[in-house]
């Protein structure tokens, strides 16, 4: 897929906030019954609650246990949903703008039993939706996906991975993920992908 929008992108530095991780992860786990392509997210969103009343509603509501972890990413389970006999597991990293402070993404992947494979990207409420979320890897535009839909404490975009990304993502060293707050200037926050091999492994 080729980006469908090219304007300045801004990088963004970056620092690791592992606390982050549980609880978004937790959310992702939460919405597994969306992985279907028909949903579609128009609503617009602002920031309400502040981030740590709405970090702490999600760890009363959601669950998770980090199992292991493998570079910079995390393998996070959950116990298995009603009727079904094996755990939910996920391989997750989190990551927060240094100088934007209520900039961050959570990056989400799980496979499925079918085989099937989705890459979920929790982005701050407040981003801009029709642009969607942009990727690249290594400076290769990957492409883009647009975000389905919006609660009180994130918008998330969804895309199925195919196996030429899923190459792409094991032997690369940085994805880029791009976001917009405005139309003039996206911000690039890069995602390492040590370990991510490893972790799609143990995964399988």
């Amino acid at each position: 897929m080729a980006l469908l929008f090219r304007r300045q992108v801004r990088p963004a530095r970056r620092v690791w906030q592992r606390k982050l991780i549980i609880l978004c992860t937790a959310l992702g786990l939460a919405l597994t019954g969306l992985v279907g392509t028909g949903l579609s997210g128009s609503e617009s969103a602002r920031a309400g609650a502040a981030p740590d009343a709405k970090q702490a509603a999600l760890q009363q509501q959601f669950g998770g246990e980090v199992k292991g972890q493998y570079g910079d990413w995390q393998y996070v389970c959950k116990p298995p949903p009603p009727g079904a006999k094996n755990e939910v597991c996920a391989l997750v990293q989190s990551v927060t703008a240094e100088d934007r402070k209520n900039v961050g993404l959570t990056i989400y992947f799980q496979k499925f039993s079918n085989g099937t494979k989705v890459l979920r990207v929790f982005a701050p409420v407040g981003v801009l939706l029709p642009p969607g979320i942009g990727l690249k890897v290594d400076g290769v535009d990957i492409g883009h996906a647009p975000f389905l839909r919006c609660h009180t404490f994130a918008c998330y975009a969804q895309v199925t991975v195919d196996d030429k990304l899923i190459a792409q993502l094991k032997s690369g060293k940085t994805a880029i993920f791009i976001i917009f707050q405005s139309e003039e200037a996206g911000i690039g926050i890069p995602i390492s992908l040590a370990g991510f091999g490893d972790g799609l492994t143990a995964l399988n």
